[in-house]
């Protein structure tokens, strides 16, 4: 048997049984019916991870980014901004009240 043929011919079943052309290399096209989760959903949050992302690798911050990077980072953002807001929060409070 010829090692090559046999991939080629498990890359066609993979294709036919997904319908789709992407999904036999590990694309995102043959999903199958399934709705995409973002990774700000994932990861429970309100801060959107993708464009923390998009911002590390645009600011040329170093040469490659981690996958968990942006989340972390996204997390930090959102729990000092929750922080701000409450803080602001009281001081209205305390305002309105003198």
């Amino acid at each position: 048997h010829n090692p090559t043929e046999e991939f080629q011919a498990q890359q066609l079943k993979m294709t036919a049984a997904t319908g789709a052309k992407g999904a036999a290399t590990g694309g995102k096209a043959g999903r199958g019916g399934k709705k995409a989760v973002s990774r700000t959903a994932k990861a429970g949050l309100r801060f959107p991870v993708g464009r923390v992302h998009r911002y590390l690798r645009k600011g040329r911050y170093a040469a490659r980014i981690g996958g968990g990077a942006p989340v972390y980072l996204a997390a930090v953002l959102e729990y000092l901004a929750g922080e701000v807001i409450e803080l602001a929060g009281n001081a209205a409070g305390d305002n309105k009240k003198s």
